[in-house]
């Protein structure tokens, strides 16, 4: 056989490779929310970093189309809800991921957008988003319709909402739902009637427990959220019970497929003469790093709880050079889809790329002058920035950003963004 014509072989097998295991996680799409700066209530810590990190996720697990939106106002929730209704129509899962405020009334739960007043609990259909206007948007889903509440909160409009029929002003946080139909599973932080908690870190323990589970691959998505409500109880104390709501068939569902045993790689020679190594280019593209197999000895529970935090870390800060870093030393092997599409999801890992990683700090810190004497609002605007753009990154208004940052504090989170979005 020719060379050319086992070369076009070879990216045959790999493409329908390809095919089967798309065909076996079926078309997937989620929709992300996370609401903090609320107008008539005091902001939420870390709902926008919590979407970040999940939206990200989502990505690396191969999903078809993820739309992430932050600090949504009634008109743009709704619309959201409603576009992403045409998005999911016909996919195989479809998973819906809110953090911010939540209130029940009436035995109704509502998703409370950031311009919501709540003066009375008369003007909640006109604030604020029921439960049940999301469910039915995933009605046409085929095989799972996944919510995932992290809006158990205090009811932050305790004196606005006058009803005896306002859960979170006597106990806190959302009621149980009443009918979710099949196929669904409402995925609460707490369980109904409690609360849940936004943690010391940058995460809430229930985003970090979903990050640690949410994505194994063909593990099913009841076996994974117990993993969550098992992670949350630890992390704690039992002071926070995850709950799900809903119910599915006998079929195992993940919400990523079960990694193949073994890929086939193309010869790196096939009947042509070899080809001298070059010095890579800055300007050549660079190759995606491919994980080697970890360590042969098998790790035990400590290394892959330790793997397990840091890949939830990085998933949030999104550090290329950690990431690299992070994928020649993980020892716990089961993590290794995981981390190897993490990996390339920063892009390109070539030895150009890297060296524009290490250097691309210190260029920047000689281009940027650090603001004199910020004064003491300048801090949560710039935080309240940096979330939107990690949300929605943007090179040029990345670089506008590092002109005009006035709180050194965060110039090496906004660096490391910069550094994740390009060179």
């Amino acid at each position: 056989m020719r060379p050319r014509a086992l070369l076009a072989c070879v990216c045959l097998l790999l493409s329908l490779l390809s095919t089967e295991g798309a065909a076996a996680a079926g078309r997937r799409v989620a929709l992300v929310i996370g609401n903090s700066a609320y107008r008539n209530a005091p902001p939420l810590a870390n709902t926008i970093a919590d979407a970040v990190a999940l939206t990200q996720l989502f990505r690396s697990a191969g999903f078809e189309t993820v739309i992430s939106r932050t600090d949504l106002g009634v008109l743009d929730f709704k619309r959201a809800v409603r576009d992403f209704l045409q998005t999911a129509e016909g996919a195989d899962i479809a998973v819906v991921y809110y953090a911010g405020h939540g209130i029940e009334i009436a035995g109704t739960n509502y998703l409370v957008p950031i311009d919501a007043k709540l003066s009375r609990a008369y003007d909640v259909e006109d604030e604020a988003v029921a439960l049940d206007r999301i469910i039915w948007a995933l009605q046409s889903v085929k095989r799972l319709r996944l919510i995932i509440l992290d809006a158990c909160r205090d009811n932050p409009f305790p004196v606005r909402v006058r009803s005896v029929q306002v859960r979170a002003i006597a106990g806190g946080g959302l009621g149980q739902p009443i009918d979710v139909g099949a196929d669904t599973l409402v995925a609460y932080a707490a369980k109904a009637g409690s609360k849940s908690f936004d943690g010391d870190g940058p995460n809430s323990p229930y985003a970090i427990a979903l990050l640690r589970h949410l994505a194994e691959p063909g593990v099913d998505i009841r076996i994974a959220l117990g993993q969550v409500r098992d992670d949350v109880l630890a992390i704690t104390g039992g002071q926070q019970e995850p709950f799900i709501y809903g119910s599915l068939g006998g079929a195992t569902i993940a919400l990523v497929p079960p990694a193949a045993d073994k890929i086939a790689a193309p010869p790196a020679t096939v009947g042509l003469a070899a080809k001298p190594p070059s010095a890579p280019s800055a300007l050549a593209p660079q190759p995606v790093a491919t994980l080697p197999n970890p360590a042969p000895q098998s790790p035990d529970a400590a290394s892959c709880s330790r793997d397990e935090r840091r890949l939830a870390q990085l998933r949030a800060e999104l550090a290329p050079d950690q990431i690299i870093k992070f994928a020649r030393e993980f020892a716990c092997a089961r993590l290794k889809p995981q981390v190897q599409r993490l990996l390339e999801s920063i892009g390109p890992t070539g030895p150009a790329s890297q060296a524009a990683a290490r250097d691309a700090p210190r260029q920047q810190q000689a281009e940027v002058a650090p603001a004199p004497n910020p004064n003491e609002d300048s801090c949560p605007r710039d935080a309240a920035r940096l979330q939107r753009l990690r949300a929605e990154p943007n090179l040029d208004e990345l670089r506008n950003f590092e002109r005009e940052l006035a709180c050194e504090q965060i110039r090496p989170q906004l660096l490391r963004l910069r550094e994740s979005v390009g060179p």
